[in-house]
């Protein structure tokens, strides 16, 4: 049985990217789902596979459901199309694309075959996360919820007694400022 290696990189930034194994008789849907869970995206919108090129042109589609849009030639889907029927090439990409009104567009490239099943791992399985990927709903900091807690705790919007706004001139530089200068009653002689 061959085991398949795919790149599924963020069409944004290439430096983005999880590598998936999967069985080569396993279903576009199951790689959809992994796709997903690497990215940590939820599978609540619609998605497609097109079959591409070197150059990254979009050829025969591979939905996850009959949607109700213009096909030029109707789709396979997903749950019935198994993967080595689409592989032509060695290095065989596809252009995954999510959530169509959000265009979540992922270029996934095979990478390895190889005949070793790893007894430890359950197919398909991420074996490799490069870079943080995009926040589906907005941004979320690398502390997430956190943060706002950290936030509130700490009062981080304002300065308090002792801590100046950067720019604002405290006591202590006037101070500083004035020291080494003589006052008037430093120059009166006391004998």
């Amino acid at each position: 049985m061959a085991i398949l290696k795919f790149r599924a990189s963020f069409e944004e930034d290439d430096a983005i990217y999880r590598d998936i194994v999967i069985k080569h008789k396993q279903t576009f849907a199951e790689l959809h789902f992994a796709i997903l869970k690497a990215y940590e995206f939820d599978s609540r919108h619609q998605a497609t596979f097109y079959r591409s090129n070197d150059n990254w042109q979009r050829g025969r589609e591979i939905s996850f459901d009959k949607y109700d849009k213009a096909y030029v030639v109707a789709p396979l889907l997903m749950a019935e199309t198994i993967i080595a029927t689409e592989i032509f090439d060695t290095n065989q990409k596809f252009i995954y694309e999510y959530d169509f009104s959000k265009h979540w567009t992922f270029l996934i490239e095979l990478i390895n075959v190889s005949k070793e099943i790893n007894p430890k791992l359950t197919y398909p399985a991420c074996t490799r996360v490069e870079g943080i990927g995009p926040q589906q709903y907005g941004t979320k900091s690398l502390l997430g919820d956190k943060f706002a807690d950290i936030e509130e705790k700490y009062d981080l919007h304002e300065a308090k007694e002792g801590f100046s706004e950067e720019g604002e001139e405290t006591d202590k530089e006037d101070a500083e400022e004035s020291f080494g200068e003589e006052s008037e009653t430093d120059t009166e002689d006391t004998f």
